[in-house]
């Protein structure tokens, strides 16, 4: 852990922070070799800038950063791996950060998935005065950090049976129940759609549920896209289009770090956390374009395009967090690429039936920087799902439109009484910035608890 939560001592280098607006008056402050040497160097406080400050002996006497602000979620992911190893604190000059910010920033910028390769150079060490602030940051981290170890780690090393085993550790860790539903047992206990997506693996698809909490409290479930692999079954992805398709199950680990949350805050809810894990292979048994399946709600789906499998798992799930009436149900799944054209990699697509609580998601997750963008749930696509043979179909009539028409699709397995949230998300850096490295990312998590946190508390 490269965050310690700790009384700094004075054998611990100073960080100082200073921004863009502010640089010029601290700096006028400054002793007149520090203001020098920093006008040497050319650093002006511009946002994930640092300067190596040294003594008379030449050795580094404090680091001098430039941040956005200093409450921002990154304010100090720069520095873990930029300035030299050893232990650091905040200084007393220039601005004073968010010890929440503070921890989640440095934690954050630290991280590397190590499990295969070893980091060119360890972090430094950030200590930090002990307090509700910095631990709640910490402990943000640490749940984010677990959902991109579970993102990054390869199918070969997490199938299925390894997803359940990190949602079993999570139940011990936090006196949950556990349970799954694992194969053929599937279809005895009413979860046929999830079964026919994962029959063809050679490893057997499951239904994998979490409860927490107490029974009297208001009822909570998050459900997760749990595929762990996904070839595009009979409909074959291209060789690019399957290169990171470790990654689809990025629904189920963003699922699992906001659960994770929930506990350790102990938020007055009753929580149920579901995970529909597959991988999507192709086998003789495959299920295939044009077949008909019956589904947990009694609704009949004609297969469109066997690739088009993650609403084809999530609406078993939903079907069966909606049986117990909770008072909000979430679910997240890296869902279409339509929603990656329409908002890139960094705006995950937000579906509400209310538009108040749309608004109010956007500006949150706005102010957290953890962004969030709406769309709609327009109603008149919805005919471009409707099926000849069956109930629905689990693709459009066209490329246009494609995350509305999933969400479409998932909305009819959701009571129309219910509140629910969807969320198409990347869950993938695909370009390194500070305190996000190219590989998994758990999005929305901090605008997600922040939201839960105001609703049941």
């Amino acid at each position: 852990m490269t965050v310690k939560l700790r009384k700094p001592t004075a054998a611990t280098t100073p960080i100082h922070l200073v921004d863009r607006s502010t640089f010029e008056a601290t700096a006028a402050a400054m002793p007149a070799a520090t203001r020098r040497w920093l006008t040497t160097l050319g650093f002006k406080g511009d946002p994930d800038t640092r300067a190596l400050v040294p003594d008379a002996d030449g050795k580094l006497a404090s680091v001098w950063a430039g941040v956005r602000s200093a409450a921002h979620p990154y304010a100090l992911s720069a520095l873990p791996r930029a300035v030299p190893v050893g232990r650091y604190r905040l200084g007393n000059e220039g601005l004073t950060v968010d010890p929440e910010a503070a921890a989640l920033s440095w934690q954050l910028g630290a991280y590397s998935f190590s499990r295969y390769k070893s980091p060119r150079r360890a972090p430094a060490e950030l200590m930090l005065t002990p307090g509700p602030g910095a631990t709640r940051g910490l402990m943000m981290a640490n749940a984010l950090c677990a959902a991109r170890d579970l993102i990054n780690t390869p199918a070969e090393h997490l199938g299925p049976a390894e997803l359940a085993d990190a949602v079993h550790k999570l139940a011990d860790a936090h006196g949950a129940s556990f349970h799954q539903t694992v194969g053929d047992a599937l279809l005895k206990e009413g979860f046929p759609a999830v079964h026919a997506v994962g029959r063809a693996a050679a490893r057997p698809p499951r239904l994998i549920e979490l409860l927490w909490g107490d029974p009297d409290h208001r009822r909570l479930t998050l459900v997760g896209k749990g595929v762990c692999f996904d070839s595009g079954g009979l409909d074959i992805k291209s060789p690019e289009g399957m290169r990171q398709m470790k990654k689809d199950m990025g629904g189920a680990a963003i699922a699992i770090s906001l659960a994770s949350l929930v506990m350790e805050l102990r938020l007055p809810v009753r929580l149920q956390l579901l995970i529909p894990a597959v991988e999507n292979a192709i086998a003789g048994n495959a299920y295939r374009p044009g077949d008909v399946i019956r589904t947990r709600k009694g609704l009949h789906i004609e297969i469109g395009n066997t690739d088009a499998e993650g609403r084809v798992i999530l609406c078993d799930a939903l079907a069966y967090g909606a049986e117990s009436r909770p008072e909000l149900m979430i679910d997240l799944a890296t869902l279409t690429g339509a929603a990656r054209i329409a908002l890139g990699p960094q705006l995950p697509a937000l579906f509400c039936r209310r538009m108040d609580l749309a608004r109010e998601l956007v500006d949150r997750s706005l102010a957290l920087n953890d962004p969030l963008w709406h769309l709609p749930l327009w109603r008149d696509y919805h005919r471009g799902i409707e099926s000849e043979i069956a109930d629905i179909v689990n693709t459009g009539r066209g490329p246009m439109a494609g995350a509305i028409s999933a969400a479409l699709f998932l909305e009819d397995f959701v009571p129309k009484d219910m509140d629910w949230l969807h969320l198409d998300v990347f869950g993938w850096n695909d370009v390194p910035r500070p305190g996000r490295p190219v590989g998994g990312e758990a999005q929305a998590v901090r605008t997600l608890l922040a939201y839960l946190e105001q609703r049941f508390r």
